[in-house]
């Protein structure tokens, strides 16, 4: 075969091969487009499974197609921002804001629709710009980079919780630390808690916490100053109600010589008290209180004193400084009479005593684990 006619076949080939590009680009739009019969599609569907290039070419012509209709798409947020934009006029607004400055809240009444739409068309449109730049291909990098802001932004957090910590070593809990602190008892489910009134006097605020380390705001209901007792009431929302009181008022006087005990604040731990009593009378004969041998110090003010019953015999009223290891109570016949002399326009909520002990047959261990969400410290806070 000549020269001439190898390249006449040649220029043939070309040609067919061509227009079976043409076609197959043809096949493959009307394919995505959704243009085909379903047979058509179910064969095209088997050509693609079993000829990888023209799988290729499927996959490279649908890409494309969705960059273009992603650009348009783009020109047409654009559009409608610039339209949106020229609608506001933002050179007016501008002028009106500098010479009213306190209509920005009517501005914003009427135009804030306008103004959202403009904001998340802007924000789209910056989106599909890093999107066709490539910015956002660039994973990697920016991922480390925001890894490293987290880390330094963690850092700091925890200088930060560091410093405060140090500052505030209390019990997050407590809201006012105190300057004065001593022990308290419930007398009633509902929050009401005796205590002796030379541990509040003169207080600013009150709060009492429990032995899990929660504070609550309390407040004077009632107060004696000659027999130095104090009636509190917690009046804080976040308090909830208490079980049923464990103990119960001793009427009758208690004999010498009997075993005693009691549990208070004389840090801040709760701390078991035990001894026994001494005598029938207080300091100088005085007949409202007891003398007991027990290891009283300043946080056991108000404190509830016990017998070996569990029995309510008093409450701890003052250490006898010039004797070792004499302290003194408050007979619980006179907390009774301190109680039924409240007035009643005093009480926001209903005050009942439980006359049930069920301390009575436990050991001392049982005892006190029954006992201790009962007793409070008492943290006065004053100018």
């Amino acid at each position: 075969m000549s020269a001439k006619a190898e390249k006449i076949v040649f220029s043939a080939k070309i040609r067919s091969i061509a227009m079976s590009e043409n076609q197959l680009a043809e096949e493959i739009e009307r394919y995505l487009s959704g243009e085909m019969t379903k047979d058509e599609r179910a064969r095209f569907e088997v050509m693609r499974s079993e000829n990888t290039d023209i799988n290729r070419k499927v996959t490279e012509h649908k890409h494309f197609t969705n960059l273009i209709k992603q650009y348009g798409e783009r020109l047409e947020l654009e559009r409608r921002l610039n339209a949106i934009h020229d609608e506001i006029d933002v050179h007016a607004l501008e002028e009106e804001l500098m010479i009213n400055p306190p209509f920005i809240v009517r501005l914003w009444r009427n135009h804030h629709s306008k103004i959202s739409v403009a904001a998340s068309i802007a924000i789209f449109a910056v989106l599909c710009t890093l999107f066709f730049t490539g910015y956002l291909n660039n994973r990697e990098v920016n991922y480390i980079k925001l890894r490293g802001e987290i880390n330094k932004i963690s850092k700091k957090t925890n200088e930060l919780n560091n410093k405060v910590n140090n500052l505030n070593p209390v019990h997050a809990n407590i809201v006012n630390p105190g300057n004065f602190r001593g022990t308290g008892f419930a007398i009633s489910s509902n929050g009401y808690i005796i205590t002796d009134n030379h541990v509040i006097n003169g207080a600013d605020s009150v709060y009492v916490q429990s032995t899990d380390g929660k504070s609550y705001k309390a407040k004077l209901v009632y107060s004696e100053p000659q027999t130095d007792i104090a009636v509190l009431v917690i009046n804080d929302p976040a308090f909830k109600t208490l079980g049923a009181i464990p103990y119960a008022f001793k009427k009758a006087e208690t004999d010498i010589g009997e075993n005693v005990f009691t549990i208070g604040y004389p840090r801040d731990a709760m701390v078991l008290g035990p001894g026994f009593l001494t005598a029938n009378t207080g300091y100088q004969g005085d007949t409202i209180a007891y003398q007991v041998s027990i290891p009283v110090n300043p946080g056991n003010s108000g404190g509830p004193l016990l017998d070996s019953k569990g029995n309510l015999i008093g409450v701890i009223d003052a250490k006898q400084t010039h004797m070792e290891g004499a302290g003194f109570a408050v007979k619980s016949s006179y907390l009774l009479k301190a109680i039924q002399a409240i007035p009643a326009d005093s009480l926001k909520k209903p005050l009942n005593i439980n006359s049930k002990n069920v301390l009575a047959g436990l050991n001392r261990v049982q005892q006190i684990k029954k006992m201790q969400n009962y007793v409070f410290m008492i943290r006065v806070y004053k100018q």
